[in-house]
């Protein structure tokens, strides 16, 4: 088995073995965030009829063409046309029909003047209906005029396949009269987390032990990145205990297994080992830091990855290999992460390796300046959270001077200090 693969090539080699899981059909309320397995093609036009897009008059272009405030056109008003009524009068020469936004154009009429180029501007929303109005502006054809079609025609693919669904999305759909949607399945991800020291939040804290922080920071991060946990608890380290949660995680139909620590070397490091005997390993190392040791492979035909145990290292780790599984087996084809290019405030050291040193990223005089934020140690979870970028120091690179450029990931919002 070849060892410390880069970063590039293990993601492609996980990458390669996962394919997008089922296809449900699901409401629009359930929708948002989720990615669609077929096209979504529009069954009617949108406008699906020609309507106006301003209060005012419903007329024909040609009779206004001279109008002026210094020489107004006056015409007749025969009708009174609110959104969601369907006129059925025609405008002839010299008349015009009071009509409000999203109202449907009568037949005659090609251009809509807005009330305010009107002699009506103060009176136009009381309930009578003046016999006249003066109209002070000329108009071409098709003004205010929001034709049918203009956005989607019938037979129109509206949202493709492959698209995260977003606010917006649904809303288009929704106007389109669509309920419903074919899309993949949230991935069921088994997460496990192992190690004799491990205690639960809330319980007495003994001599010797720590508190389980990676299960309820990776659980987070599955829901966040659109997948669904399935927790498989605190597997003490002992052959059996691991190998009966990997079986539940069978059982429970997982799409992926995903535990933290017992992949490096440790002589109490049993993952990599019962993993193997109901799979097989694809690599376990890579040229990284942090999270040198992440292993890939498969239990019982279920893909496997082991994140370490370190909490910094998992969390990046996670970001860098779990998050492009998760997104291929919802249905995306690939990850894109934001990026920006930052200077350095303070030199860098690294060993060679591709690292991601946690950092704080401020904008001065239109250039974003990073820090190196606490000490890098990969169990400092807490300087973590006080960070908002990881800075990305390429591999073979092992200095960096005051000013030098890096790409760095953003953890949060653009909106910097």
């Amino acid at each position: 088995m070849p060892e410390h693969l880069s970063v590039n090539e293990a993601q492609q080699r996980i990458i390669k073995k996962l394919k997008p899981g089922l296809i449900e059909e699901v409401g629009l309320i359930e929708a948002p965030g989720r990615v669609m397995a077929l096209d979504a093609k529009a069954s009617i036009d949108l406008p699906a009829f020609s309507n106006s897009s301003m209060d005012g008059y419903a007329l024909r272009a040609e009779d206004i063409l001279n109008a002026s405030a210094e020489n107004p056109v006056t015409l007749q008003v025969i009708a009174d046309i609110p959104a969601g009524k369907s006129p059925e009068i025609t405008v002839d020469a010299g008349q015009a029909a009071r009509i409000m936004t999203g109202g449907k154009i009568p037949e005659g009429a090609n251009a809509v003047v807005p009330v305010e180029n009107t002699d009506q501007a103060d009176k136009f929303f009381h309930i009578e209906l003046g016999r006249e109005v003066k109209i002070f502006k000329a108009a071409k054809h098709g003004d205010f005029i929001r034709s049918r079609g203009q956005s989607v025609r019938a037979g129109e693919v509206v949202l493709p396949s492959g698209k995260v669904l977003t606010p917006q999305d649904i809303g288009a759909l929704a106007s389109l009269g669509i309920s419903r949607v074919q899309v993949y399945q949230r991935p069921k991800i088994a997460l496990l987390t192992t190690g004799d020291e491990l205690v639960p939040p809330g319980e007495p804290l003994e001599s010797g032990k720590i508190y389980d922080s990676n299960s309820f920071m990776l659980a987070a991060m599955v829901e966040q990145y659109g997948g669904q946990v399935l927790r498989l608890g605190i597997a003490p380290d002992k052959p059996k205990s691991i190998r009966q949660r990997l079986e539940l995680a069978v059982s429970m139909k997982a799409d992926l297994i995903l535990s933290s620590a017992g992949v490096s070397v440790g002589t109490y490091d049993f993952v990599k080992t019962v993993v193997e005997e109901s799979g097989e390993l694809d690599f376990w190392r890579v040229n990284m830091r942090p999270g040198k040791p992440l292993a890939f492979g498969n239990y019982r035909n279920i893909p496997f990855i082991g994140l370490p145990g370190n909490p910094v290292s998992a969390f990046v780790g996670f970001l860098v290999f779990v998050v492009p599984a998760i997104h291929r087996l919802a249905g995306l084809n690939e990850t894109i992460w934001p990026r920006i290019k930052v200077r350095l405030e303070h030199p860098v050291e690294s060993d060679g390796r591709e690292t991601y040193f946690r950092a704080t990223v401020r904008k001065k005089n239109g250039q974003y300046l990073a820090s190196l934020k606490d000490h890098q140690g990969s169990d400092n979870l807490v300087g973590l959270t006080r960070a908002n970028t990881l800075l990305i120091i390429p591999s073979g690179v092992k200095s960096l001077a005051i000013g030098s450029e890096v790409d760095a990931w953003l953890l949060g919002s653009m909106e910097f200090a």
